[in-house]
């Protein structure tokens, strides 16, 4: 397994949609640490025309999946995530380092299974909480994660993607669509909060119009948070709010310069995970804790 600095990692992409074409794909080519070894996609046309665009193979089929991990020293997911998750699974067990999209599985026993694999084979893993990898985003997660004193935080992560008149080619997400905005952005809302102001302790679940779903979280620090979650709203109450408030005053977290660079830092953090053996804080196990608080959010609301 190529581990060397020096040496470009090889990662290979599973997915062809749009999360591949637009973001990881570009991400991987042009990385200058990173061979792109390949793209596996479930219909051929789609994995040959990625792969081509890029300058790599394709592989499809179940023989594509092991004949690309064997030529990979990692691969990154673009897969939904019940799908990706047996996968990861079976990347860890070929020894191959993941890179997977969030949510990591949206049942607790498919992420542990794969956080268990990724332990037992003692590869590195990263899970893709984009604000966590922008270097913007993540550079004031971590100014923020060293003032002590906070109070309490507000997150708003809503989107647009099924209002009325939407074009937006993710909204064909099958799952997107069955798990809402709880699922598809929670995982970038807790993934600032929780750094700051610690684990989750107590968490209080309800719906709200559409798919949209709000959270009350109390910290292990003793600061509280509000979250609001959605993929639903109308294009003019769309937008991405996270403030902190506490004994300095208020942090209100900055643009950042889109999802390619940011995968980009991903790609560089499982490959420093990879170099020096320590496990990123946004890995596999913290990808399983996810998890756990989003399926007792969503047991919560809709029991409300």
């Amino acid at each position: 397994m190529t581990t060397a600095g020096t040496t470009p990692l090889r990662i290979g992409l599973l997915g062809t949609g749009p999360w591949a074409r637009n973001t990881q794909a570009p991400a991987l080519a042009a990385h200058p640490g990173v061979e792109l070894s390949g793209v596996w996609g479930r219909r051929a046309e789609a994995a040959d025309a990625l792969a081509a665009a890029h300058g790599t193979r394709a592989y499809t089929g179940e023989e594509g999946i092991d004949a690309l991990l064997e030529t990979s020293d990692a691969v990154a997911f673009a897969l939904p995530p019940d799908v990706q998750a047996p996968l990861a699974v079976r990347a860890a067990e070929a020894g191959c380092h993941i890179l997977m999209d969030k949510p990591v599985a949206t049942t607790v026993e498919g992420a542990r299974a794969v956080a268990e694999a990724a332990e037992k084979a003692s590869v590195a893993s990263v899970v893709f909480c984009t604000l966590r990898f922008a270097p913007e985003t993540s550079a004031w997660i971590a100014e923020q994660a060293a003032v002590d004193g906070w109070f309490t935080a507000r997150a708003q992560w809503l989107g647009s993607l099924y209002a009325e008149g939407s074009t937006s080619e993710y909204a064909d997400s099958p799952w997107r669509r069955e798990k809402g905005g709880l699922w598809d952005v929670g995982p970038h809302a807790l993934s600032v909060l929780i750094p700051v102001l610690g684990d989750v302790e107590h968490l209080t679940a309800a719906r709200g119009p559409a798919d949209t779903t709000h959270l009350i979280l109390r910290h292990t620090s003793g600061a509280s948070s509000t979250v609001t979650l959605g993929l639903s709203a109308p294009a003019g109450a769309a937008g991405v709010e996270i403030e902190f408030r506490g004994e300095r005053g208020t942090a209100s977290i900055p643009g950042w310069a889109g999802a390619e660079t940011a995968f980009r830092g991903a790609v560089d953090a499982l490959a420093e995970a990879v170099r020096t053996g320590v496990p990123h804080a946004c890995d596999v196990r913290f990808g399983l804790h996810l998890t756990e608080l989003l399926v007792a959010a969503e047991t919560q609301a809709q029991a409300g």
